[in-house]
């Protein structure tokens, strides 16, 4: 039997509160109760656009762990790591954790775009095995950086239990959205899209990590204002999980326009609560979020996305029927054993 043994390698602080990390915690934990040894290896915060003494830091550290082990590296790192090969050698086996490609990040130019892709490309050449958190994932890394299928697992989000939202309440319908405030999580679209609604009674919370791009903060503040939101728009900022169960279960309504999504892990919880959702068709939301327990919108489209809230404010029969299918779906979601056992696999193939 193969020792379970591992080093996994994440960038800056682990309890930061976005999915990514959400996603690296929880299967550290499920792994450690199966009985695996997993050590957690803190790289700089930098990533992924370290400095030239930061990469040639992690270089050399890299270089120094034991051998005969998996070593994980989060894509947030290893994107920016095309030289890692190198420097692990081949007795030290490369496992990436890629939750989306760094290439598709939204806000970055297409100058840098290339640069991520090349580099997480030369990267991805050096690992034994790919653990992705979707099927979607999977496709582009096979379709745009020659990753055999053979080398990819796909591990995606496990879910909780949670309790189940109202579906028959009255009053003026609460909208939530969570997501860090950066570009790819579309909340500029969302408000866009409300503002053309004001005709309609609504409010809407949305929860996520203010300060790592305060330019975007800053740009969501002046948009809510400039339309007049302000008493109907709240950015709430990040908080703790059982402030974040407690916002899912007053919502009547969860909506977030993203413009991609490796898995969409809000997606899910929203659907564990028995949410109806609004989304986009970008990534792999569809994957998150079930067949009739939710409508999703082409990306970037706010006239879609404005129509779409208008037909669920405005009938409450058509949210609730999508609650009902969301109930229905909610005991169905993987489970982070399930993700941890699947994520364990890889490690297991990684050592032979």
């Amino acid at each position: 039997m193969a020792e379970r043994r591992a080093i996994f390698a994440i960038p800056g602080d682990l309890d930061a509160p976005t999915g990514g990390y959400a996603y690296d915690r929880r299967i550290i934990g499920e792994l450690r109760r199966f009985g695996w040894d997993v050590r957690h290896m803190t790289l700089n915060g930098q990533f992924p656009a370290p400095d030239a003494a930061i990469l040639a830091a992690t270089y050399r550290t890299l270089a120094l762990l034991p051998e005969g082990i998996p070593i994980i590296v989060d894509g947030l790192a290893l994107g920016a790591l095309p030289d890692i090969g190198c420097h692990l050698g081949p007795r030290r086996p490369l496992v990436a954790m890629v939750h989306h490609p760094l290439a598709l990040e939204s806000g970055i130019t297409a100058a840098r775009a290339e640069v991520l892709r090349a580099s997480e490309r030369a990267a991805l050449t050096a690992t034994c095995r790919v653990i992705v958190n979707s099927r979607a994932t999977a496709a582009v890394l096979m379709a745009e950086y020659g990753v055999p299928q053979a080398r990819i697992t796909v591990a995606p989000p496990g879910t909780d239990p949670a309790p189940l939202v109202a579906c028959d309440r009255a009053g003026v319908p609460r909208l939530l959205s969570v997501g860090t405030l950066v570009p790819r999580k579309g909340h500029d679209l969302l408000i866009a899209a409300l503002a053309i609604l004001q005709n309609l009674p609504w409010r809407l919370t949305i929860l996520g990590d203010a300060e790592r791009d305060p330019s975007t903060t800053a740009a969501l503040r002046r948009a809510i204002a400039k339309a007049g939101l302000g008493e109907r728009i709240a950015l709430v900022g990040a908080v703790s999980p059982s402030e974040l169960q407690q916002h899912y279960i007053a919502a009547d309504l969860f909506v977030l326009a993203s413009r991609h999504e490796g898995y969409g892990m809000a997606y899910a919880e929203a659907i564990a609560h028995g949410l109806p959702v609004i989304g986009t068709t970008a990534g792999a939301i569809p994957e998150a979020v079930p067949e009739g327990a939710g409508v999703l919108v082409p990306p970037e489209d706010v006239p879609a996305l404005a129509a779409a809230l208008r037909r669920l404010l405005s009938d409450s029969a058509a949210r609730y029927g999508l609650a009902q299918v969301a109930r229905q779906a909610a005991p169905r979601l993987p489970r982070w054993r399930d993700s941890a056992a699947l994520f364990a696999t890889a490690l297991v193939a990684a050592q032979v």
